[in-house]
């Protein structure tokens, strides 16, 4: 398949068919039904297209050049013999009930608000754009309806990582993970504390909570990684590629991990929350183990089983004295530390009191 005009076309840089400054309308229609036909299934000759158009040859090729002048992807088909657009360039027609786009509008961002713009992250920042071209192709009816009904509702985004600047990174892991190809980075561990040159192979791209990470095998830890990709500071990726391994399952990587980093043990934890923030913790589902039990005097009990403590620890101290460790003795232990080591931070401020 060739891009661009056949090879029997000759009509050149040929001139655009105006009124003036402005296209007459029935080129404009002419130039409509001629892309609706080579989106179609059926590839039509030069000869074919001018029948159906009921224009001369000359006059499609001029059309078919001003579609290439358009950036609209259309490409000679010898093995079918004809003419066809790039299905990928145009999508269907989707048709969305009213309650559909209103969705698609707010949860792109249309409504949103929050700590950081939806429109600097990766991917999020497309659906903010597919957002607004949904709004600008429904109806005038149905657009004035949705405006008046966005300014009543809204959504408000929990906290971002910083993505500014990382759209070819980004685009550039989604590629090495879809070809399997290994990368090289420069990375910045805050675990380990310092910048480290690693070879990867990357497995999965995955958003949790706040950012965008790359779950890849690393050479160097000898074991599969998750990695933040604002913390990449240089990335190449290889002409190298490699097979996926088999006795890996992506889709249970995190586990039963509070959040995305499974320690290797599984804890059974119980929590005793005061009645002054047990209806508010008990009415979110926080984890896919979790149980939970109202007591007489509002306060409730809940249990979890969750691979290691570190995560859920700092979740735990975000509730301060509402809420009691009652197993397991470890996890307890670690909570009791982090509160005395804040405890002397302040006592310390404040002179000793």
């Amino acid at each position: 398949m060739l891009m661009g005009p056949c090879p029997d076309s000759r009509a050149g840089n040929a001139g655009i068919e105006t009124v003036g400054p402005i296209m007459s309308i029935s080129r404009i229609h002419r130039l409509l039904r001629l892309i609706t036909m080579l989106q179609g299934s059926r590839r039509y000759t030069a000869a074919e297209l001018a029948d159906e158009l009921e224009v001369s040859k000359r006059t499609i090729f001029r059309d078919l050049n001003m579609l290439e002048l358009a950036g609209i992807p259309y490409f000679f088909d010898h093995d079918a013999g004809g003419y066809a657009v790039s299905p990928h360039f145009f999508l269907p027609a989707i048709n969305l009930s009213l309650t559909e786009a209103l969705a698609v509008l707010l949860l792109t961002g249309r409504a949103g608000r929050g700590p950081g713009p939806a429109g600097d992250t990766p991917l999020l920042s497309a659906a903010v754009q597919a957002a607004t071209k949904i709004e600008s192709a429904l109806p005038s009816s149905v657009s004035r309806h949705v405006g008046s009904v966005l300014r009543r509702l809204d959504v408000t985004r929990g906290p971002v990582a910083r993505h500014v600047g990382l759209d070819d990174l980004f685009a550039q892991l989604t590629e090495a993970v879809s070809r399997r190809r290994i990368c090289q980075i420069l990375y910045l561990s805050f675990y380990e504390r310092k910048q480290m040159r690693l070879t990867v192979r990357p497995l999965r791209m995955a958003f949790v909570r706040r950012a965008w990470y790359v779950i890849a095998y690393s050479a160097h830890h000898r074991e599969i990684r998750t990695f933040k990709i604002t913390r990449i500071r240089k990335l190449t990726v290889t002409e190298r590629t490699f097979d996926e391994p088999r006795d890996v399952d992506l889709d249970k990587h995190f586990g039963r991990a509070w959040g995305m980093i499974p320690e290797g043990k599984v804890h059974n934890i119980h929590l005793h929350f005061k009645p002054k923030v047990a209806g508010n913790v008990v009415e979110v589902f926080w984890h896919e183990s979790q149980r939970v039990r109202f007591n007489d005097d509002g306060s409730a009990d809940v249990w979890f089983r969750v691979d290691g403590i570190r995560e859920i620890s700092w979740w735990i101290l975000g509730y301060g004295d509402q809420v009691q460790v009652l197993a397991p003795a470890a996890l307890r232990r670690r909570v009791a530390k982090t509160a005395a080591g804040m405890l002397q931070i302040y006592r310390r401020q404040d002179g000793g009191e």
